[in-house]
C-alpha cells in the first residue's frame, strides 16, 4: 500500500491480482488499520504503480513483494473499479485493475515491502469460493465471492467488467 499516484491526477492507480492456485482457491491478504488493529479486512494482493511501470509490471512486483510469489501466469484484466476509503489517517482515491493470475508456487509471508505494509498486514491465506460465500469478515472488493464464482463457472470476461464504485 505505497503512496504512488498518477502524475497530476490526485488519484492512485493500483494493480490488483486475483491469484488462483491449482485448486481454484484465491489468495487474500489480511489487513488492518494501523491505528486500530481491531478493524480488519481481507483483500487481494496488489498496490500502486511506481514511476513509469506498466499496470502488469506493478501487478507482478506487488505480488512478489507481498507474497514472495514470482512464478505466475498473468492473465487478462477481469475487472476495473474506482474506490475511495480512509486508511492510516488519510483518504485514498484509486483506480484499480484486477488481473487474473495462476500459480503453483506457495506463498511465503513477507510482511509487506513498505513501512505502511509492515504496520497494516497480518498475514495471508488461500480461500475457496465456498469459504468466501460463507465469510462473515469484510472482504474487498465487497462482491468478491460472487465475482469469483462467476469467473470459475464462466471463465474470464471478454472485456473487463466495470465494478460499482466503492466508497467507505
Amino acid at each position: 500500500m505505497d503512496d504512488a499516484a498518477g502524475p497530476g491526477t490526485g488519484r492512485r492507480k493500483a494493480a490488483r491480482v486475483i491469484l488462483l492456485d491449482p485448486y481454484d482457491r484465491v489468495l487474500l491478504l489480511h489487513g488492518y488499520e494501523p491505528g486500530d488493529p481491531s478493524t480488519t479486512w481481507w483483500f487481494t494482493p496488489g498496490g500502486g504503480l511506481e514511476g513509469d511501470e506498466s499496470w502488469e509490471e506493478a501487478a507482478r512486483r506487488e505480488l512478489a513483494e507481498e507474497t514472495g510469489i514470482t512464478e505466475i501466469e498473468l492473465g487478462p484484466v477481469l475487472w476495473t473499479r474506482t474506490c475511495s476509503f480512509p486508511f492510516d489517517g488519510r483518504r485514498w482515491d484509486q483506480d484499480e485493475r484486477y488481473y487474473l493470475a495462476r500459480t503453483e508456487q506457495m506463498p511465503m509471508w513477507t510482511g509487506g515491502g513498505t513501512d505502511l505494509e509492515r504496520r497494516s498486514l497480518a498475514g495471508l491465506r488461500w480461500w475457496t469460493c465456498e469459504e468466501l460465500l460463507a465469510a462473515r469478515e469484510t472482504v474487498y472488493p465487497t462482491r468478491l465471492a460472487g465475482l469469483l464464482r462467476t469467473l470459475l463457472d464462466e471463465g474470464p470476461p471478454s472485456t473487463p467488467v466495470l465494478l460499482e464504485t466503492e466508497r467507505a
